[in-house]
């Protein structure tokens, strides 16, 4: 190779090497998150716990496989499940009961985060056109880094990283836990079969836990910031073939803000709505797009989204930002309830 080609190759790996650093920096400070926020309740709000409008219970998986075309790929699962308790027991409420596990591969050092949490909830009816919930979680998070993965500045050699030349950074820790906390509150109006309203906020990290691989002190605050989270959706029955459900999603943390916003609708293939196709576009300004599908068998529903990068981080992953996979399964407690209960949400059921 050129002098010039090797300085151009040096470039693009410096770049590349300054942006990874910068993600993996903000991936220790900021929390796991979904594109399809809809699709993992309980993260998204602890006052969703056993807020299922047609239904008893669910369970549901998320996989997300980020940044894949480039060197250090973020890969996060979870797994959840929440159920609707007391419902013959409380006039006009009823408790809800949940639990997730979310882990998260990212970057170079393998840093690893995996959480797991349990929620309560409980709902209200105000009169028939309303319902109000209110929530909370506690969970433990734990978080391993493979320090020997790393590479730091000065272990630049002109032309590649030198892994033997010692980086100068004293890490304390290759692995730290804490205890979380996180509460937060829901509004729904239903005030007809076909249109249906749900907004709600959460705050989490309310405990202030503190995180770091270095010594404490110093002058440096370890604290995780709050992160607060607001959403708003709907769920509208244009007719007996479409439903449209538009939803929005903000989350602010530290000096972080993360707005994402679209809609997707429901197709009945069938003339009882169990066969369903599903299509949408969301979107994160300046940052991708997110079309999305799925497909809905009877109590089964099975999303895909792919995020399109539009950002600078396009020239860098050719656009290919990441890969989204959800699959939820809504059932009934026979024994208690039946299945005939109405639902809140419209359906082509209705």
């Amino acid at each position: 190779m050129t002098k010039k080609t090797n300085l151009k190759i040096a470039l693009k790996v410096s770049v590349l090497g300054v942006l990874m650093s910068i993600f993996v920096l903000r991936s220790i400070a900021q929390d796991l998150h979904f594109s399809q926020f809809f699709n993992s309740p309980l993260s998204t709000n602890p006052a969703n716990t056993g807020f299922i409008p047609a239904a008893d219970f669910r369970v549901g998986a998320n996989y997300r496989d980020q940044w894949s075309s480039i060197p250090v790929p973020y890969k996060t699962t979870s797994i959840w499940g929440d159920a609707q308790f007391l419902r013959n027991k409380i006039p006009g409420g009823w408790m809800g009961l949940g639990g997730m596990i979310l882990q998260d591969v990212a970057g170079s050092g393998n840093l690893k985060s995996t959480k797991a949490y349990a929620s309560v909830a409980y709902h209200q009816m105000l009169g028939n056109t309303g319902l109000l919930s209110a929530g909370f979680n506690l969970g433990y998070a734990g978080k391993q880094l493979n320090i020997n993965k790393f590479t730091f500045d000065n272990q630049w050699n002109g032309r590649f990283f030198d892994g033997s030349t010692p980086s100068g950074e004293i890490f304390q820790n290759n692995s730290i836990g804490y205890f979380d906390l996180q509460a937060g509150l829901n509004y729904a109006w239903f005030p007809s079969d076909n249109i249906y309203l749900h907004a709600g906020v959460s705050v989490h990290h309310l405990n202030s836990p503190k995180e770091t691989f270095f010594a404490t002190g110093n002058g440096y605050d370890n604290t995780i910031s709050p992160r607060s989270i607001f959403f708003v959706d709907a769920v509208i029955k244009v007719n007996d073939r479409v439903i449209v459900s538009p939803a929005m999603y903000v989350t602010k943390q530290s000096k972080s803000t993360e707005f994402v916003g679209g809609l997707h609708l429901n197709y009945n293939l069938t003339g009882n709505g169990e066969q369903q196709l599903i299509a949408g576009i969301y979107f994160r300004p300046s940052d991708a797009y997110l079309p999305m599908i799925g497909y809905q068998w009877k109590n089964f529903k099975f999303m895909f989204s792919y995020d399109v990068t539009n950002s600078p981080l396009k020239y860098f992953n050719s656009s290919r930002g990441a890969t989204e996979l959800s699959l939820q399964y809504d059932g009934f407690f026979d024994t208690y309830y039946g299945n005939k209960r109405q639902s809140l949400c419209p359906s082509f059921g209705n």
